[in-house]
């Protein structure tokens, strides 16, 4: 099979990676139980230790782990601006110029899943406010442009083809519109959002996500909008009940920049101090009371540390999604054709991000035919390459485990049993402990993976990694969090015995995934 760029198809070769890069595990369904808490109330008083336990117990929701198992999304910025050379349009643009000539949302998403992404979200409308579908509540989108006669609706056109690839399907829906004349009155302009809000939840199949952002200005009026951000959640909720809300949303946070690098230090469960707290959640049932709360972005480098959470009213499991562009800009520019990330950039922000607790959300823009341009779709799947090379074969496979303590029911074993519902832990008050992986040969490595089983929490704070010489046990890695799944890279190592140190967790440590691997050359 071809793509139709004619890119030989590496959908299968994509599909046994996510299968490897997820544990070779299960993938939840309806069976799956997910009793604990994301969002939990701390009570004046508590202590340091009191407070810690709550927070190594928050875990996500439904919803949020099955976002975590994607580990790579795609944006798909394409609009106005593509066909205006911009980032941001003014809103004054005349339909007729957008006008792709040879669009192909099925090459969108075939790309996207040849390249090991698990969906891709839309840019339905931006900043300039022209919308991709044709919006009964105004003039200024696809209807009254030259493609299709006006006739073309390319939100449906997108979902269409992901459904057909077998991908999932999201939409960005800016708040901050340029062209529309009732933004700036806030009553009237947020009645507006959450009617175009309505259609693309209502009119395209599953949502998987729906992308907010804070950009927000003045309209004509001359007054700065103010957005009803819990008024958009419940209809998300309404509406498309199993999709996450990123951003400006209780789900999902911005990691912070859009470098698509993470923190060393990710934590998934961060804490909530305002002095509003009691009355923005009042009337909510606990479960939805993360719905009763407006977010901001969250850039702090320390953001759930000990010291952090320490002064909470609230806890809250909210991770961390890791934005990049594969050009210098969101949008396509001819000029960038030679500035794409190179495929040994794209690895390293995989391992940033992907490896470091979070997930990627690559962005990779049409070129204004409204085709992925050939050079974008080259690094990607070179980067792909080099990801399915390294983690093809787990060296740790079928080693035997030791641990120095176990749980009932709760064995090394079950850390590479493949079955992520399965998981090693230690008996209650044992936080720190140590694991030993014996391997059937002895073997050389220089990448390691590791999950912790985030369905009962987050909980390890810090690390280190051993290779036994013949003599003594020499360290070679070690980090802070793990989280749903931590990377490392290190020089070189030889050895048939490696031994996992886990110097601190919030309660009993768990393991779910260990892997060991050697990259290409």
């Amino acid at each position: 099979m071809k793509s139709t760029d004619g890119v030989v198809s590496r959908v299968c070769v994509a599909a046994c990676f996510i299968v490897l890069m997820s544990g070779c595990g299960h993938a939840p369904n309806e069976t799956d139980e997910f009793t604990g808490r994301s969002f939990v109330l701390l009570k004046k008083g508590e202590t340091m230790d009191e407070i810690v336990r709550k927070a190594a117990n928050v875990v996500p929701s439904k919803r949020q782990f099955r976002w975590q198992q994607r580990e790579q999304i795609a944006f798909v910025h394409f609009g106005m601006n593509t066909f205006t050379d911009r980032e941001w349009g003014e809103g004054s643009e005349s339909p007729s110029t957008f006008n792709p000539t040879a669009l192909d949302a099925r090459q969108w998403a075939t790309i996207v899943k040849e390249a090991g992404m698990r969906m891709l979200i839309l840019t339905a409308k931006h900043h300039d406010g022209f919308c991709l579908w044709p919006s009964k509540y105004t003039e200024h989108s696809v209807k009254n442009s030259p493609r299709r006669n006006g006739n073309g609706d390319l939100v449906a056109e997108v979902a269409a083809a992901c459904k057909e690839i077998g991908i999932d399907f999201g939409i960005y829906l800016s708040p901050w519109d340029r062209h529309e004349p009732t933004y700036g009155d806030s009553p009237r302009y947020n009645e507006y959002f959450r009617n175009q809000l309505r259609e693309l939840l209502t009119n395209y199949g599953t949502v998987s996500e729906v992308w907010f952002d804070g950009a927000c200005g003045e309209g004509p009026n001359g007054k700065r909008q103010v957005y009803d951000w819990r008024s958009y959640y419940a209809i998300v909720r309404e509406l498309q009940p199993d999709a996450v809300i990123f951003g400006m949303g209780p789900d999902v946070r911005w990691v912070g920049t859009e470098s698509g690098y993470g923190r060393e230090t990710e934590w998934s469960v961060i804490p909530i101090v305002d002095e509003r707290l009691d009355s923005l959640i009042a009337g909510y049932p606990e479960a939805d009371a993360a719905d009763g709360l407006v977010y901001g972005d969250r850039m702090g480098e320390d953001l759930g540390s000990r010291e952090k959470i320490r002064s909470a009213q609230a806890l809250i499991w909210y991770p961390a999604e890791t934005d990049v562009s594969i050009r210098p800009g969101w949008f396509y520019h001819a000029d960038q054709d030679h500035q794409v990330l190179e495929p040994e950039k794209l690895v390293d922000i995989y391992f940033s991000s992907v490896g470091r607790n979070g997930v990627l959300l690559l962005n990779i823009p049409p070129d204004k035919r409204g085709r992925i341009h050939a050079q974008d779709i080259k690094h990607l799947l070179q980067m792909r390459d080099i990801l399915s090379e390294t983690f093809k074969t787990n060296l740790a496979h079928a080693s035997t485990v030791l641990a120095s303590n176990q749980k009932a029911g709760h064995s090394g074993d079950a850390i590479m049993d493949g079955d992520e519902r399965t998981y090693w832990t230690t008996e209650s008050g044992v936080d720190s402990s140590t694991v030993v992986f014996m391997l059937r040969h002895q073997a050389t490595f220089d990448r390691v993976l590791l999950q912790e089983h985030i369905r009962v929490g987050q909980r390890v704070e810090s690390f280190h990694l051993e290779a036994w010489d013949g003599s003594s046990w020499v360290r070679f890695a070690g980090g802070t969090t793990i989280g749903y799944k931590r990377l490392l890279r290190f020089s070189p190592v030889t050895a048939q015995r490696v031994r996992l140190v886990i110097e601190r967790s919030r309660t009993s440590p768990t393991l779910t995934g260990f892997g060991l691997f050697k990259s290409p050359s």
